[in-house]
């Protein structure tokens, strides 16, 4: 249209449907000239008047096409909103899993949310993505084509791209990436905008307003996850009580009897949960095919209730979590930093200890952000922690690597502060071990929202 007819339409992605916008504009230059619709833009002004070009611009800036374009984007989005309802209530999906070939049917929210939970791969909510179809076919694809996901480079086998996204984290979508843009409701919901601009206008709403009072802003609690099923409590009490009454296991009891302290509560909790994890008992390493078979086994046979050797969790590895955002660990504490009165309040999760996510939130809020005494804010903690390792990092044969993870706990463990020896001492040196497995952590189930 440029060359033969020196017409020139402006931000022409933006135009929701270009066939339907071209034959409306096709129809009116055949009922009235085309100069009363474009602006005329001359070249060559100087030349002579053989020499000279008239192009004709047609842009949003007459009302006309102003309106056409909105009436389109409005037609497109009813169109979206129609396909996302059919796909949101359908029940006749059917797909495989890109990463297991496990086999799936009925609603398409059972796929997705197996691989945010099972594979760490997370593609938003199923509410929030339009033809599913099509988005899986597009990622199968590329991963049968041996290409990244993320960074997009191409890889000679399976093994080797595998490997590349579980060490590089590029086991999701590069959201830079506008091939995906039409997959994401967000992207048909304002006029000419995509998703960055949509939400770059709402952090500045949130910056516009750091002014106002949040007195009244009430946290929502964080909810801990039960260390042998699905179950999940926002306070301490309810999460040991559920697990005492359901599968026989006495958090507090076990805690008491063995004089765990602070480290080794963490040690077990991420043991238990690595053991449930992998369906293997934790007391005879017999593996199962499932969990529910494994937890009825572990209650038919009393091995709930008794811990296996200290030596075979009380390891340094277990330091580690092993799932994201376990927050259940965020609890734990001391038995000689609880009194009395302390060990019978109802403790909601995230209220003791120290939950990086929590407090960030929390300290951003203003002035409802309470912090528990004697513990400091992830920022005010990192002055301390390298200050710390400057001193220590000299007297130890411990290399960089093993420097940066002590760092880490540090930051995240805060009574860590004030004993570092207690993993020191050549034991995160297991560390590299333990984070090279081949089977990334898994996420903790229904306790990560996606975006």
């Amino acid at each position: 249209m440029i060359t033969e007819h020196k017409l020139v339409i402006a931000d022409v992605k933006l135009v929701a449907d270009f066939q339907r916008y071209i034959l409306y504009w096709k129809k009116r230059f055949t009922e009235q000239p085309i100069t009363d619709f474009c602006s005329v833009i001359r070249t060559n002004s100087e030349a002579p008047l053989e020499d000279q070009d008239n192009y004709f611009l047609l842009c949003d800036v007459l009302p006309e096409d102003r309106l056409l374009r909105e009436q389109l984007q409005q037609k497109r989005l009813r169109e979206i909103l129609e396909q996302q309802q059919q796909e949101r209530y359908d029940t006749s999906f059917h797909s495989m899993c890109m990463f297991c070939d496990q086999e799936f049917t009925g609603n398409r929210s059972v796929l997705l949310n197996h691989m945010a939970r099972e594979h760490a791969f997370n593609i938003g909510l199923p509410d929030n993505i339009v033809n599913c179809y099509e988005f899986l076919a597009v990622l199968q694809n590329k991963l049968d084509n041996l290409q990244c996901l993320y960074c997009e480079k191409v890889f000679r086998d399976k093994n080797v791209l595998k490997d590349h996204m579980r060490k590089k984290q590029h086991r999701r979508i590069n959201a830079k990436n506008k091939e995906y843009d039409r997959f994401y409701i967000i992207n048909y919901l304002e006029f000419g905008k995509s998703w960055e601009e949509v939400q770059s206008e709402d952090d500045r709403e949130l910056l516009d307003n750091l002014e106002e009072d949040w007195s009244d802003w009430e946290e929502h609690p964080m909810c801990a996850v039960c260390l042998f099923c699905e179950q999940q409590a926002d306070t301490t009490e309810k999460l040991y009580f559920h697990m005492q009454k359901s599968h026989g296991f006495d958090f507090l009891k076990i805690k008491s009897e063995h004089g765990l302290n602070f480290y080794q509560q963490v040690k077990l909790v991420n043991f238990i949960r690595r053991e449930i994890h992998h369906c293997r008992c934790y007391n005879c390493q017999e593996k199962f095919q499932s969990k529910i078979e494994l937890i009825s086994h572990m209650e038919e046979t009393k091995h709930v209730t008794f811990l296996p050797a200290r030596s075979t969790w009380d390891q340094p590895q277990y330091y580690f979590p092993t799932y994201e955002n376990d927050t259940l660990l965020c609890t734990l504490s001391d038995s000689e930093d609880l009194t009395a009165e302390d060990s019978n309040e109802d403790v909601p999760v995230g209220g003791r200890g120290f939950c990086p996510q929590q407090f960030d939130a929390t300290e951003q809020a203003g002035s409802s952000g309470r912090r528990p005494p004697g513990r400091l804010s992830s920022a005010a903690r990192v002055p301390t922690a390298l200050a710390a390792l400057s001193s220590t990092a000299g007297k130890s044969p411990v290399g960089t690597q093993q420097i940066l993870l002590l760092f880490l706990f540090r930051l995240f463990y805060p009574s860590l502060s004030s004993r570092p020896e207690a993993i020191w001492q050549g034991h995160l040196c297991h560390s590299a071990r333990f984070l090279s497995v081949s089977d990334s952590p898994p996420r903790l189930p229904a306790s990560t929202s996606v975006f």
